[in-house]
């Protein structure tokens, strides 16, 4: 019988929870992998990966993965995984393997390239040319190391390190698919340093979003910089538990999402860190095409991609990737200049002057304050008096102006007069 597992790990320090994506629920599945592929359809038909692939499939990419580690083994993953640090080590006892499902599930869905004649059985990620590395920085629930984990501050870096590890080894996108209620300053500096290097930062907005208005903010979903995923059901509608803030940037599929595990195993579940994976292939995708195009120009054409793009909303921010439009967008967008250029604009490599002599003097004023006062008296004076005698002359035009009046009023004689002679 197939239970539901909810794959919850916690790391970084007692005071700040980190989760994979807040709880994400697995099922094992017990099918062969062509059946897998077949079962993929519904969601690679949702990020249209067809036509995107025409363009491009990930080539020359590398995707970071910093999760609980990833089967570099698996048939449908094998020669595309690099295994990086493990910043966990320690927490285990000793001789103890790591489980590495949920890793590897996510690392399936942005570069799994299936296996058999043409790759055409087992599971594709969005990017299956893209190369994962693959960065350790949190245990699953079921490892003895947990409880260590969780509370031994050594670990309390772990995701800031992950992050910076990462960057200095290569990856253009990072995906984590991991989530928890406080940032920390370490956090915001790795992402901060991950973006001057032109670096995608990709994470999961979470799964405590069932039964509220506004769910809790994730972090570092909800870094500034970093593209926070919500999760869609197969209507395109908001799935149930994933949060609603105003963090939310696109969605993605999130629900019944099959992927790898480890030893060959395929898994469905559904969580937001399922979408985060396949928002992560489709940025791996627009890098492929545009490598030096910067994090927020990716994340404008993923924003600007949904094919049915109606007004922002907190629960799937502007709407469900679509992986083909975002390539069109990101096209029209590498276009454009970060500076301004042709005729009449100076070439920003150029100096404001041509030469640091070439200034006009600088001429000094010297203002006499006890003239300024005599003739600004007097002319205050001279503006009085044109005031005081111009009011004279209206009151005496008045006067006359009544007198006049008076005289049309007086009737007219009943009868002519004569002047005596």
């Amino acid at each position: 019988m197939l239970t539901a597992l909810r794959r919850r790990a916690l790391a970084a320090s007692a005071a700040a929870v980190l989760a994979l994506s807040g709880g994400t629920f697995l099922v094992p599945v017990p099918a062969g992998a062509d059946d897998v592929r077949l079962s993929q359809q519904d969601v690679l038909r949702t990020l249209d990966v067809d036509d995107a692939w025409r363009l491009t499939k990930g080539a020359g990419v590398t995707v970071a993965v910093l999760d609980s580690g990833v089967d570099p083994d698996h048939r449908d993953l094998a020669g595309s995984v690099v295994t990086g640090r493990d910043f966990t080590a320690g927490a285990n006892p000793r001789g103890v393997q790591p489980v590495r499902l949920h890793g590897t599930y996510m690392a399936s869905l942005i570069a799994g390239h299936g296996h058999g004649p043409d790759g055409a059985d087992g599971i594709i990620g969005v990017a299956p040319e893209a190369r994962v590395l693959s960065v350790r920085v949190i245990l699953e629930d079921e490892e003895p190391g947990f409880r260590t984990f969780n509370s031994d501050a050594r670990y309390e870096a772990v995701v800031a390190k992950g992050i910076r590890y990462a960057v200095d080894h290569g990856a253009e996108v990072i995906n984590m698919s991991l989530s928890k209620d406080m940032p920390t300053k370490d956090e915001r500096s790795a992402i901060a340093y991950a973006i001057s290097k032109g670096v995608v930062l990709v994470a999961a907005a979470g799964n405590e979003g069932a039964g509220k208005r506004t769910a809790p903010y994730s972090y570092p979903a909800a870094i500034p910089g970093v593209i926070s995923v919500a999760a869609v059901t197969s209507t395109l509608r908001r799935a149930s538990f994933s949060n609603r803030n105003s963090s939310v940037m696109v969605a993605a599929p999130g629900v019944d999402v099959l992927g790898a595990g480890p030893g060959d195993e395929y898994w469905v579940g559904r969580g937001t860190s399922q979408a985060t994976a396949l928002v992560s292939g489709v940025a791996a995708l627009i890098k492929s095409r545009h490598p030096r195009m910067s994090p927020a120009l990716v994340a404008q054409a993923l924003t600007s991609s949904p094919d049915h793009r109606g007004p922002y909303n907190i629960g799937t921010g502007f709407g469900v990737v679509n992986a083909y439009r975002a390539l069109s967008v990101a096209a029209t967008l590498s276009r454009h200049r970060t500076t301004a250029s042709g005729s009449g604009v100076q070439s920003p490599s150029r100096p404001v002057r041509s030469s640091a002599n070439d200034h006009d003097p600088i001429v000094v004023v010297r203002r006499d304050t006890g003239t300024i006062l005599l003739y600004g008296g007097i002319a205050l004076g001279a503006f009085s008096g044109s005031g005081a005698g111009l009011a004279v002359l209206l009151v005496l035009a008045r006067r006359a102006r009544r007198r006049q009046e008076e005289n049309d009023a007086l009737p007219p004689a009943p009868w002519p007069t004569r002047l005596p002679t």
